[in-house]
């Protein structure tokens, strides 16, 4: 049986291989193009402001931040970019929705908004009052963040309604074209992930929750590594997303958890006696380990992908810090500068799908454990 499973899904296996190698080609010519974008961008505002020294960490912040429009590019001084909603609630002035150009990248004022260039709110839409003070408003801005969400949810779901379709329409066929690439990667959620974590008897009831972050995770991560639109923003970096993605899998885990979890938690039998009395050492720490476990997938997914861009951002620095020195030794480092930033690109791809499977896994081990069912100890 083992050998007959093998030999059908291997034609799928093949396929997915030669699909998997287009993308990883594709991706890495985007990797590549990537430095001379970001180039071109950087060149043009060192152009503008070629008395203020280059700033690294301005550079770095400024394409892994969030931001009110979809900058595409610089072309020499002008500044080319998708305008997007903003929405504010003023508890002054009320509701207020214009376009993100009223801001001209943020130079102008527009109804007594701007975009603080610095303080607490930087880079924020404030009030500016009366007396000079900001304030901030309540924000419903449509952002590059969110609407890369809409984006991936998009795509996601034409992706999943297709292959749902083929199913039905060919049930007796074997997969192929997209539905052959997307059936891997549900088997290996299924069987490598939520069997072995949450076991064979109720994996079912949890699967749609683990295939759909699983997916929501690795097709963000792809699509932060295209330097264009729809590209480019660094959603699964954002701590936001990442805050409400462990809050499913906590609120999931705590409504699923069976009695025994609850009862152990607070009360192991198994526990010596004076850990839980007079000072309720086991306790604490378990009680505290439910709203950690939340914790550190947040800042596991949402470090691991920043650090990832800062990183590859870094060695592209090297390329105007070395050029304030000389214009040769810019032109000499950036060779080694372009080659590390093409490879930590590449490491990306890799990071795209670990992240994925490791936040996927763990909040597959923290559902199985709620519902673990305990030995009674005499």
């Amino acid at each position: 049986m083992k050998y007959q499973h093998f030999a059908y899904f291997w034609p799928q296996f093949n396929e997915m291989t030669k699909v998997l190698k287009s993308i990883f080609i594709v991706l890495f010519a985007l990797i590549a193009s990537t430095n001379l974008v970001i180039a071109s961008d950087d060149l043009a505002v060192a152009d503008t402001v070629s008395q203020k020294k280059f700033n690294t960490g301005e550079l770095i912040f400024d394409h892994i931040k969030d931001s009110y429009e979809w900058h595409i590019t610089t072309i020499g001084h002008t500044h080319i970019g998708i305008p997007l909603p903003v929405i504010l609630y003023s508890q002054k002035s009320g509701m207020h929705i214009f376009m993100s150009s009223k801001f001209h990248h943020g130079t102008e004022a527009f109804n007594g908004f701007k975009i603080a260039s610095e303080g607490k709110y930087q880079q924020k839409a404030v009030e500016v009052m009366a007396d000079g003070s900001e304030v901030r408003p309540w924000d419903f801005s449509i952002t590059k963040n969110v609407t890369s969400l809409f984006i991936s949810i998009f795509i996601i779901l034409a992706v999943f309604l297709s292959v749902a379709k083929k199913y039905r329409e060919n049930s007796d066929k074997a997969p192929n074209g997209l539905q052959g690439w997307i059936e891997p990667l549900v088997l290996f959620v299924r069987d490598d992930i939520a069997k072995p974590s949450i076991g064979n008897e109720k994996y079912q009831k949890y699967l749609p929750f683990l295939l759909t972050i699983f997916f929501f995770i690795f097709v963000n991560n792809l699509m932060g590594l295209i330097p264009f639109f729809p590209g480019g923003a660094n959603l699964t970096g954002n701590i936001s997303i990442t805050l409400v993605l462990a809050l499913f899998t906590f609120v999931i885990t705590s409504f699923s958890g069976s009695r025994n979890y609850w009862v152990h938690m607070v009360n192991d039998p198994g526990i010596p006696l004076w850990l839980k009395l007079p000072l309720p050492l086991m306790p604490i720490v378990e009680i505290m380990g439910v709203f950690i476990k939340p914790f550190v997938l947040t800042i596991r997914l949402f470090a691991n992908i920043t650090a990832g861009h800062i990183v590859a951002l870094g060695f592209y620095s090297l390329i105007f810090i070395f050029a304030e020195k000389s214009h040769f030794a810019g032109y000499g480092i950036s060779v080694i500068s372009i080659a590390f930033t093409v490879f930590m690109g590449l490491l990306e791809l890799l990071v795209a799908f670990i992240q994925a499977y490791v936040f996927t896994l763990l909040s597959a081990l923290y559902i199985g454990l709620a519902l673990e069912k305990h030995e009674s100890h005499a």
